[in-house]
């Protein structure tokens, strides 16, 4: 498939492939799941050689993928923990997408760490980020990222000048990196559908086949048309994250892995609410975890909390008290203080914290601290846990579990192969100037059209020069172009009037409205691509204005039972 498009009759295309699978001719591995692990996985297994199809029940990466704190990073408080061999492979694979594998869409982020004590901190944390440093220093290469450096208060209140007078006396300042979250996923799906493999988004599995003891395959359903097929596999990876045990209770599994969701809220503000040097945030330790304050593109993203959800995973939302939770916490490091009425988007996601469990006999397994891949029943394998940063690693780790003996002949290539887009960014960013010059368009928007894009933004430009119209401002959203909707539900596997607003963009936290002053217009442009008639395009609109009144309705509780249920009432 040209350039990995994710278009609607990609969808249609993939979904027939699927259907064609029979017991004697399956896929040679399929894979549950779109979220990075998933996704991960699918691309994995398909640079191999191998047959491969991989859906989600929903878009890729709706689930915890695209509502991460959205840090490529090494982590630095594992240290602490003396896990130096998690920190190490964490810190090759943030240097490996910066510099090989998606230099696109993964950009280095410097961050200050405020000393509360000058003698004790400088030398605790000082040798801490050393050690951090050392470990992602490779002879013969080049670094990634700079090196980390002190700052006495002076240079810290200069640097920034938004923290707390009396919140620090004294920094170090390092760097990690950021990532887009659910744009990266996207790619990994179109980089896996450019080797072969068949995708589907909207796709749900609602049962398990089996000849004898072993699973064979699937049984699916097509969110969008209600029709139900049968999907045959040599092997099937569950990379279900929070919905894994759900999917093991589905296959009748004798062994699983029993997963508990933890809920992470982030709250956005704009840029001028914090007074720093553009490109630097905050790190700061809270008496449960860390905080981030961490720049993006017109506003900061401030998180994250740890708590349990006991609610239906379909619907993580955040409640009055997290939010009031990452102001205080903010509020204690920053000199301005922030209110709720400086909030301009809030998202929560969920993270499944697991453990093996054996419900009958014996059951194969590969655990590390990080992540676990075990056999749940013969040729299905669940993988879960895990950090966003090693998705390549566990990916590697799930195929080579499910094809055992078989992976001798074929080992996994992702280390060396570049997601879409990244071969070939450095010739498109030296021309950008060009493009600015050609179109109109100001050179910060063709830097974030690159770190979207990459090279596929060859693509849109395309689009541009064929219709003028898409590139214009987008009605309600004018960081965006109109060509970038266009994009989404023509090449991006985008389905519904969310999938756009909330993963191809970030309108959903972006801007105060959450998206709805944009929606009239995104519905317009995609209408004619996704075949949507004049009551379909008024639907989604409803739809998705519902889904946002009541995400900000449950903001206002304060229980994670209250908030859940008025969630819920937007998807009835």
């Amino acid at each position: 498939m040209r350039n990995g498009e994710l278009s609607p009759s990609f969808r249609d295309q993939s979904l027939q492939m699927l259907q064609n699978t029979t017991a004697s001719d399956p896929l040679d591995v399929f894979v549950v799941g779109g979220g990075v692990t998933g996704a991960g996985s699918a691309f994995d297994a398909a640079t191999r050689g191998l047959k491969v199809g991989v859906v989600d029940a929903k878009d890729w990466a709706s689930g915890t993928s695209s509502r991460s704190s959205k840090l490529m990073h090494g982590g630095l408080r594992y240290l602490e923990m003396l896990d130096f061999k998690l920190v190490a492979e964490a810190l090759k694979e943030r240097d490996l997408l910066l510099t090989h594998t998606a230099p696109h869409l993964v950009e280095p982020v410097a961050f200050v760490f405020p000393f509360e004590h000058r003698l004790i901190d400088r030398a605790f944390i000082g040798s801490g980020v050393l050690l951090y440093d050392t470990m992602a220093t490779r002879p013969g290469r080049k670094r990634a990222v700079p090196m980390h450096r002190h700052l006495s208060k002076k240079a810290l209140s200069s640097h920034f000048p938004g923290l707390a007078d009396d919140a620090a006396v004294g920094a170090l300042e390092y760097y990690d990196a950021k990532v887009d979250d659910a744009r990266f996923v996207m790619t990994l799906v179109r980089s896996a559908v450019s080797y072969g493999a068949a995708a589907a988004n909207h796709v749900s599995v609602i049962d398990y086949l089996h000849d004898g003891d072993q699973v064979t395959g699937v049984r699916a359903r097509d969110e969008l048309t209600g029709t139900e097929f049968d999907i045959h596999a040599k092997r099937t990876i569950l990379a279900g994250g929070v919905w894994t045990e759900e999917q093991q209770d589905l296959a009748n599994a004798d062994a699983g892995l029993k997963v508990l969701a933890s809920k992470g809220v982030h709250i956005t503000v704009a840029q001028d609410k914090i007074k720093a040097d553009p490109g630097t945030g905050i790190i700061s330790k809270t008496e449960k975890s860390v905080l981030f304050v961490i720049p993006w593109e017109g506003y900061w993203v401030i998180g994250t909390t740890d708590t349990p959800w006991n609610e239906d995973v379909d619907v993580p939302v955040a409640t009055e008290n997290d939010i009031d939770y990452l102001l205080e916490h903010a509020n204690a490091i920053l000199a301005d203080k922030l209110t709720r009425d400086d909030i301009i988007g809030v998202y929560s996601g969920l993270r499944p914290l697991l453990q093996p469990v054996v419900k009958e006999g014996q059951a194969s397994t590969k655990v590390s601290r990080e992540h676990t891949v075990m056999e749940v029943e013969p040729a299905l394998a669940a993988i879960a846990g895990g950090k966003f940063t090693t998705y390549r690693v566990m990916a590697e780790d799930a195929v080579d579990f499910v094809l055992g003996d078989d992976a001798k002949d074929r080992r996994s290539l992702t280390e060396s192969v570049p997601l879409l887009g990244a071969q070939g960014v450095g010739a498109v960013r030296r021309g950008e100037s060009g493009i600015a010059e050609k179109y109109g368009w100001d050179t910060d928007r063709v830097k974030r059209l690159i770190r979207r894009y990459g090279t596929l933004l060859e693509d849109l430009l395309d689009l541009v020069d064929d219709d003028p119209e898409l590139g214009r401002e987008l009605e309600g959203a004018e960081r965006y172009l109109r060509v970038e909707a266009h994009y989404a539900a023509a090449s991006e596997g985008a389905v519904h009037l969310s999938d756009i607003l909330e993963r191809r963009m970030r309108l959903n936290y972006e801007v105060r409205d959450r998206g709805k002053n944009a929606a009239e217009a995104v519905a317009a442009i995609v209408a004619p691509l996704l075949g949507w008639d004049a009551e379909k395009q008024a639907a989604e609109v409803a739809d998705f204005k519902a889904h946002v009144d009541a995400q900000i309705a449950a903001e206002s509780m304060g229980h994670d039972a209250e908030a859940a249920a008025l969630a819920e009432e937007s998807l009835a």
